[in-house]
């Protein structure tokens, strides 16, 4: 009786794994985008796509993602899987859900940024050290967590490349100057140092680990975010289309020798941090 539970406990098991790969394409490259589900991380998913390439796009609700869940559809290689990067169980469930599966690309996309009326305040009186404590869970923990977690699908790989999606805002030399956006900048900085000396370890894995800019990309607030529903774009600012080829072009001509480096989206060129 025993012996029998145990068959079926592995067949059940087996058949969970499988299901985990369905409509992958076993002689595409595959990349997990995280925070798929709108922004610069939904055009990520539409192009990458559009390429017939495999693509594990990832959501915190992916119930509510109307968008990537219509690519899906227009997409046999798109799998949707929820996935919130403050959730280490969960990042380890999927981990091991796609554990035989090779990653070729992963980019840590999901974040939190900050849209508060007091984002450009000026004064550290005005912090919210709760959106503060959030983007430092989501934008930098999260975001190495899921990489470290991942690490073994990236070296399984062809192209074994991590892309963490950073910003210039963590910059030393080329953020905006001045006391603004408190929160975000600080996470983003830890970003930068966190993608460093992570690639400490992943280049004597064959992996080459990079930070990216996207540039200054016109994006939609969320739901409940400070300028929700406006139509107001900021001056200057490009669009997510434009925003994520220069990054795709970019991420496609990665060699190991750029490891650990700061990159700009328009030329790949190195950002001072």
């Amino acid at each position: 009786m025993r012996t029998t539970l145990t068959r079926l406990i592995g067949c059940a098991l087996l058949l969970v794994a499988q299901a985990g790969f369905a409509g992958l394409k076993a002689d595409q490259p595959t990349v997990l985008i995280t925070g798929a589900n709108r922004g610069i991380g939904l055009e990520f998913t539409q192009q990458i796509a559009a390429r017939g390439w495999n693509v594990i796009a990832t959501a915190r609700n992916p119930d509510e993602a109307a968008e990537l869940q219509a690519l899906a559809k227009k997409h046999p290689g798109l799998v949707i899987e929820k996935l919130d990067v403050t959730d280490h169980p969960g990042i380890d469930a999927l981990a091991a859900q796609y554990k035989d599966q090779p990653i070729d690309v992963l980019i840590s996309n999901a974040a939190l940024t900050p849209r508060l009326k007091t984002a450009f305040s000026g004064k550290t009186a005005m912090i919210d050290y709760e959106v503060a404590r959030k983007s430092f869970e989501t934008n930098a923990l999260g975001a190495i967590k899921v990489a470290s977690t991942f690490l073994p699908h990236v070296i399984a790989s062809q192209q074994k490349k991590i892309v963490f999606i950073s910003s210039k805002g963590g910059s030393f030399a080329e953020g905006p100057k001045g006391p603004i956006m408190f929160e975000y900048r600080a996470s983003k900085a830890a970003l930068n140092m966190l993608v460093y000396s992570f690639s400490y370890e992943t280049r004597g894995k064959g992996v080459t680990t990079i930070a990216l800019s996207p540039g200054s990309v016109n994006t939609e607030p969320a739901p409940g975010e400070f300028g929700y529903g406006s139509k107001i774009r900021q001056p200057g600012a490009i669009e997510p289309p434009e925003s994520v080829a220069g990054m795709l072009k970019v991420i496609d001509g990665l060699s190991t020798a750029q490891n650990g480096q700061f990159l700009d989206y328009k030329d790949g060129r190195v950002i001072p941090w």
